[in-house]
């Protein structure tokens, strides 16, 4: 915060001997007290919530602008070409949104650290063949002109070009983005398209059936960008807002909350929960939404599909039962007389989760109460403040899910849960099955958001406090 104060101190000089100050100036932004922030809508960058905004971008911006002490204003674009239109006008001081830092961009914007780095596959419906490259592409291919990646296009451009007969055929639009073209691909309209890497990621949630073909682009750095005619100001707050959130873990909380959890995929595992979501779920839907408590009821039909699959009677080897597989003495605390009763079971498991969602630490804020709660249904409260314990012994913060998920595997090795309270725990199916809800859950989010009527607002999780 000193560096930043210092920037202000020189900049004031520069107006005080009468020079111009360029555009978005840290200077002007803190005198205004406001930042402009461009970015696109889309479910990795900048959506409209329930309640508030959301995204991954969105809330970075919005921890720049409180590091700043300045109020925020976001504008979201509908394609880069807008983005950095405003840019140029001054129109935004800055640009969140997933801009690759290269050669070609650098000579007209300055970029922050990168945060993230992102590939673009090119992606076709399952079943189809899968060409290993462009030569073996059959059918369409087409790209969303305005949020593409400008070095893709050129890629793809050069690969079409290059072929004396293809048999394939290339398309740049602007009438679809890229969401509407993986859409496009489900219902077999075009054949290709490329998308980056987090998009990929939490669409296949919703449509598993989208396969990557292959690697378009590898793993690149992406920031966010100022005008090139902007002074280093607000380069320098960049710097160091950047660094502070990556030092003290918000970046990777971030990170975690919105892509920790759908890195890895499962075709089938997805595919047969979705089958089930359709088939199964809408004969329990009505009592997951009555007794869900304080929490999203589909978090907990997501928790009672981990446990059982959904079956009333199902059972696993240590005893525990039903559809929230409840033991003997949980059934009994929460006055559940019958383990194989759908309705006592998801009632019980409801409101020993919304109980251990209380007993977690006040301190610990959501959505990583949430994994927290879900950790302890799991292996018990006892295991879990264990993991934290050894979390904090390693330097770690204990009450970061982030930190602590890295710990819970040392619950089984002997030289550590020797030194624990609890003892031995299979610390790393928890994170598993944590992992394995979250992914669940933004399945139920995409699904149930479609089914729902139009003035239907979807049910969120307990909200960020």
């Amino acid at each position: 915060m000193k560096k930043i104060l210092l920037i202000l101190l020189l900049s004031c000089l520069i107006q005080s001997c009468g020079q111009h100050l360029p555009e978005a100036s840290l200077l002007q932004i803190t005198q205004g007290g406001v930042i402009k922030v461009g970015t696109q809508y889309g479910p990795t960058t900048y959506l409209n919530g329930p309640t508030e905004p959301q995204g991954f971008e969105y809330e970075m911006a919005k921890g720049f602008a409180e590091y700043l002490g300045v109020k925020l204003e976001v504008y979201p674009y509908y394609s880069t070409t807008e983005l950095l239109q405003a840019l140029r006008k001054g129109s935004i001081d800055l640009i969140a949104s997933n801009m690759p830092v290269t050669a070609e961009n650098r000579k007209h914007l300055k970029f922050s650290p990168a945060y993230q780095q992102l590939s673009q596959k090119l992606v076709f419906l399952q079943g189809r063949t899968r060409p290993k490259s462009f030569g073996e592409l059959e059918g369409e291919l087409v790209l969303a002109s305005d949020t593409s990646d400008e070095h893709v296009i050129r890629k793809v451009k050069k690969a079409y070009e290059a072929e004396t007969n293809p048999n394939w055929s290339f398309e740049l639009t602007d009438e679809k983005d890229e969401l509407e073209l993986l859409e496009a691909i489900i219902s077999g309209d075009i054949t290709y398209t490329i998308v980056d890497s987090n998009l990929l990621s939490l669409i296949r949630r919703k449509y598993p059936e989208l396969s990557i073909a292959f690697t378009v682009n590898a793993d690149h750095p992406v920031g966010w960008a100022t005008s090139i005619e902007s002074d280093d100001s607000l380069s320098g707050a960049l710097i160091e807002y950047f660094g502070l959130i990556k030092q003290n873990d918000t970046l990777a909380v971030l990170e975690d909350k919105y892509f920790g959890h759908v890195r890895q995929f499962n075709y089938v595992d997805t595919t047969l929960f979705l089958k089930a979501a359709k088939e199964v779920l809408p004969k329990y839907e009505p009592w997951f939404r009555q007794y869900a408590g304080d929490v999203d009821w589909r978090l907990i039909a997501a928790m009672s599909y981990q446990e059982s699959h959904w079956d009333p009677r199902a059972k696993s080897p240590t005893g525990v039962r039903g559809m929230m597989m409840l033991t003997l003495p949980t059934a009994r605390d929460w006055k559940v007389t019958s383990r194989l009763d759908p309705e006592q079971s998801i009632r019980g498991g409801s409101q020993y989760f919304n109980s251990l969602l209380r007993r977690v630490p006040a301190r610990i804020s959501f959505p990583d109460r949430l994994w927290f709660a879900l950790a302890a249904y799991n292996i018990g409260l006892g295991h879990l403040e264990d993991a934290r314990v050894l979390t904090q012994r390693q330097g770690a913060n204990p009450d970061l899910w982030v930190d602590v998920k890295k710990h819970l595997p040392l619950l089984r090795q002997k030289r550590f849960y020797k030194t624990t309270r609890y003892g031995y725990a299979r610390g790393n199916e928890a994170l598993q099955y944590v992992a394995n809800i979250r992914r669940y859950y933004d399945s139920l989010v995409y699904y149930y958001d479609e089914q729902a009527p139009a003035d239907e607002q979807p049910i969120p999780v307990l909200p960020d406090t």
